[in-house]
């Protein structure tokens, strides 16, 4: 059996496609979303522009050249562009702004919480996690990274595992990089595919995506969970965190703002659309327990089968 794919889009969906498809209100679909995020942050009290001034006053090569595999080949589905960068994640740009857009992404997933909104949303994810797994990971591969605001929390929560954080943007890990110095946090940072991630065979006991599959095409998703099988040990655990397609709040999401998201989600249709949990069963794990860890998201436990 094969995973299932929705062909027909519904009404709703045609309509927003065909607004995006047409690139002059595509790009003002994508900044408005860019501003509309950017003064939620500062309304809020958290310092966007100043913050990002800050990290742009800095000289990056050092950093760019500890963790960058010039070697590296970038995937199509990569080079495009992607949360209103025209140049996607390859850019500064983007690297410096993850951490001020996340907190302003997940300021309403909660009434009121605001700022605090992005932490709750990360602590929802590791309680679930903690719960779920038989014994302490002693190797932890955080897949698809980023900036590392989801490496440090695994280091947080697994305070004596040995933790690899691996991305395609070098940008994004020479950030990365730079706070784990900051915070004197020792990570092995990979600049790699996650599905050609050239690490050895069983070599984890967890491998967590946080936030990654919903900015993905299926068929690298699927080559992603079988990546990630690869690497696992016997019994060793996937978990994934991410949007939750089923929830009330995207059955239910006005188009206007559908349309201002999937602006900066290109693959966001195909992520809708993929059944995650019988992809999950192909690329070799057990059956995974899908819990619902906030109004819209939803975090995925699922261990190796045999």
């Amino acid at each position: 059996m094969t995973a299932a794919v929705q062909t027909s889009p519904n009404l709703a969906t045609r309509l927003v496609n065909s607004i995006l498809a047409i690139k002059p209100l595509a790009n003002l679909a994508k900044h408005q979303a860019r501003q509309m995020m950017i003064k939620r942050a500062e309304d809020m009290g958290v310092p966007w522009t100043k913050e990002v001034q800050k990290l742009q006053a800095r000289d990056w090569q050092t950093e760019l050249a500890q963790v960058q595999n010039p070697e590296l080949s970038y995937p199509d589905y990569y080079l495009t562009s992607f949360h209103a960068y025209e140049t996607g994640n390859l850019s500064w740009q983007a690297a410096f702004e993850v951490e001020p857009a996340a907190y302003a992404v997940h300021a309403k997933i909660w009434q009121g919480a605001k700022a605090q909104g992005d932490a709750k949303l990360r602590q929802s994810y590791h309680d679930i996690l903690k719960r779920s797994l038989a014994y302490e990971p002693q190797d932890i591969l955080d897949l698809g990274c980023s900036v590392g605001l989801s490496t440090f929390a695994l280091q947080e929560v697994y305070p004596h595992a040995q933790i690899t954080g691996l991305d395609l943007s070098p940008y994004f890990l020479a950030v990365a990089n730079y706070r784990a110095q900051q915070r004197q946090a020792k990570i092995n940072w990979v600049h790699a595919a996650a599905e050609s991630t050239g690490l050895p065979d069983a070599s984890f006991d967890l491998v967590s995506i946080f936030l990654v599959c919903h900015e993905l095409p299926q068929l690298p998703t699927q080559q992603i969970l079988a990546e990630a099988r690869r690497v696992l040990r016997p019994g060793g655990y996937l978990a994934i965190m991410d949007m939750n397609p089923k929830s009330e709040v995207f059955q239910k999401m006005p188009p206007y703002i559908l349309t201002l998201l999937k602006s900066t989600e290109p693959y966001l249709d195909e992520y809708f659309a993929l059944d995650i949990e019988q992809a999950i069963i192909e690329a070799g794990f057990q059956a995974p327990a899908i819990t619902s860890n906030s109004p819209r998201h939803r975090t995925i436990i699922a261990q190796v089968s045999g």
